[in-house]
């Protein structure tokens, strides 16, 4: 049997080779930020002209309104000394009884010890009472437009969700718990996965929210089997191999957002769209987008308008011989498709024959949380950085997704990974999500201003290829599925743009949940459930009040639809054609970031 001294032995000998391990992790953390380039404060945040508004609309209310001021501040005071009377056990209950609710259903709070200690009880407790204070205050605020009140309110949040306790070591109960259990591994383990994640991306911070080793693109994650069956300087094309002896004779297209990479419907077999589609006897085509660098500086809209969708739909016909195909845009894919039906009906082509638009915005009144970064402060920085880069880097746009859920993608993944010494999940979703991709200089910003700041398509003045553009041009039978919690794709504004569209034949589904898990919803034992409505609802609540709420995935919904757009069945089709040789197997090269000239 052990002694005592022999066991403080060995727990001094670890905590020894921990303290060590710190040292070398130390020297890397220090070279690793070495290499990072300082960060230009405004893309960080608000322009100056924003705060001084802010500041002086506060001030302005505090003068005006000082019983108010004055209010909210005794009712703090008390608040706050209660809870301390509480944590001295002055009180026999305690009555905080309303925030320790609130705390309950927060997940950052669920460690027990939130409650049951009497230390990080008062400090969550304090925590929860300020950002209600904080919130009120910034609430009532008056003197601001809508766009600055929502603008303020915003990043008061933000400010909110990253003092909570919960984000510092020393207020953590259970990341100080795991480092007393693991004599001090738990740290050391965080910070190697601190420094990893730094020295991934060159300094810069971001944190890796999926285990980067579990997952293979080509080889457990879009393996639904095709052919690259053109390529030029921005997509490759991808024809998959039918799974049904006889097809369906007109074609699909899917342009997926060049945001991200496509394989987001290729995931795995029982979770992809695209295998789904295939197994329904379509010929389905994909575009996969390269991820561009400062050689596609010069790149807009109207380039993936022409060389991007419209090329798609030559290539596929060229290929299948057919006159026409239905076409399917996801997210931003979606605005460009919309774009190009436009551009379609006013020059006479009519070689798509239907449009389905996934959690897609072409009306861009009410882009929800996004607008607070979509403002000339924020749009002017972006344009200096991608004139000097020759395009946004992808880190800018992943960054502002994951800070619109901030606790989920950004403070929450950084405690597991840096406090607590966790691995990252192997989740697939996560991993692709971390797999983003970079805009080309001009499009970022003709995106940015002439759709999201300046709703130019939705007012009927957005230029394309000659042609003046706008929803109403838009004239084919539709099918547009939104989700009801997306905070990327607002779902009403969704249906505001279909609204506006001319086509004689619309459905217009709503998927629960958010806009990557209420699209990628497999029919078989799809999690969650759709709203349709065939009535003329006139907005989108009066629309939501009278739908009907069908259990399961709307797949099956969209499959009997696009298949009576799909002509008759004919005899399976080999993938390419004479002048479309298979240049390489599925996934191609550009989803691997491979760079190969068109």
């Amino acid at each position: 049997m052990q002694s005592s001294n022999e066991h403080t032995g060995d727990a001094g000998d670890k905590l020894k080779q921990n303290l060590e391990k710190l040292e070398d992790l130390n020297r890397r953390f220090l070279a690793a930020l070495s290499k990072g380039k300082p960060a230009d404060p405004r893309m960080q945040g608000p322009g100056e002209e924003f705060y001084a508004k802010a500041a002086t609309a506060g001030v302005h209310d505090a003068i005006n309104n000082p019983a108010k001021l004055l209010e909210r501040q005794v009712g703090y005071w008390g608040k706050s000394l209660q809870l301390w009377m509480d944590a001295q056990g002055a009180t026999g209950e305690s009555t905080g009884g309303q925030s320790q609710q609130a705390g309950k259903r927060d997940r950052r709070f669920r460690n027990e010890l939130w409650d049951t200690h009497p230390y990080f009880r008062l400090l969550k407790e304090q925590y929860l009472l300020n950002s209600e204070a904080f919130s009120s205050a910034v609430r009532e605020v008056e003197g601001l437009d809508a766009k600055d009140k929502s603008r303020l309110e915003f990043f008061a949040r933000q400010f909110i969700d990253m003092m909570s306790p919960s984000n510092f070591l020393g207020s953590n109960p259970e990341a100080l718990t795991r480092a007393v259990d693991t004599e001090g591994e738990s740290l050391v383990r965080g910070l190697e996965n601190l420094v990893a994640d730094l020295e991934r991306n060159d300094g810069e911070l971001s944190i890796t929210l999926s285990d980067p080793e579990a997952f293979k693109v080509g080889g457990n994650l879009a393996t639904t089997e095709g052919s690259v069956v053109f390529r030029n300087r921005l997509f490759e094309l991808i024809q998959y191999g039918p799974r049904t002896e006889e097809v369906r004779r007109i074609p699909l297209l899917i342009i997926p957002p060049w945001i991200n990479k496509y394989y987001i419907l290729d995931l795995k077999p029982e979770n992809s769209f695209i295998r789904w589609a295939v197994e329904q006897g379509l010929t389905v085509f994909v575009v996969s987008w390269i991820n561009p660098g400062p050689e596609l500086h010069d790149v807009g809209m109207e380039a993936y308008a022409e060389e991007g969708c419209m090329a798609a739909i030559r290539e596929v016909l060229a290929i299948t011989g057919e006159e026409q195909v239905n076409a399917v845009g996801y997210c931003i894919g979606g605005t460009l498709l919309a774009l190009v039906l436009a551009y379609m009906a006013k020059t006479g082509d009519k070689s798509v024959r239907s449009a389905t638009f996934l959690t897609t915005l072409t009306d861009f009144e009410d882009i929800g949380e996004l607008s607070v970064f979509v403002q000339d402060d924020f749009l002017n920085a972006i344009e200096q950085e991608v004139e000097a880069k020759g395009y946004l880097p992808s880190i800018h746009m992943s960054r502002t997704f994951s800070y619109m859920r901030a606790n989920d993608l950004v403070y929450g993944p950084a405690i597991r990974s840096y406090m607590m010494g966790e691995p990252p999940p192997a989740f697939d979703l996560l991993y692709w999500n971390g797999d983003s991709t970079n805009l080309p200089a001009q499009m970022s910003v003709e995106y940015l201003r002439g759709l999201c700041l300046n709703n130019q398509f939705s007012k009927g003045g957005f230029r394309l290829l000659g042609e003046t553009v706008s929803l109403a041009d838009v004239r084919h039978p539709l099918m547009a599925v939104a989700c009801e919690a997306d905070h990327i794709a607002v779902w009403r504004s969704s249906f505001v743009g279909i609204q506006r569209m001319r086509s004689r034949s619309k459905t217009f589904v709503l998927s629960q949940s958010g806009h990557i898990a209420g699209i990628i919803n497999p029919a078989e034992g799809g999690k969650y459930g759709h709203y349709t409505n065939s009535g003329n609802a006139a907005t989108p609540d009066e629309w939501l009040s009278q739908a009907d709420l069908t259990e399961g995935s709307w797949w099956p919904r969209w499959g009997d639809w696009v298949v009576r757009r799909s002509g008759g069945w004919i005899p399976a089709r080999v993938a390419g054609g004479p002048l479309n040789p298979v240049l390489c197997p599925a996934p191609g090269k550009y989803v691997k970031g491979s760079e190969v000239a068109g």
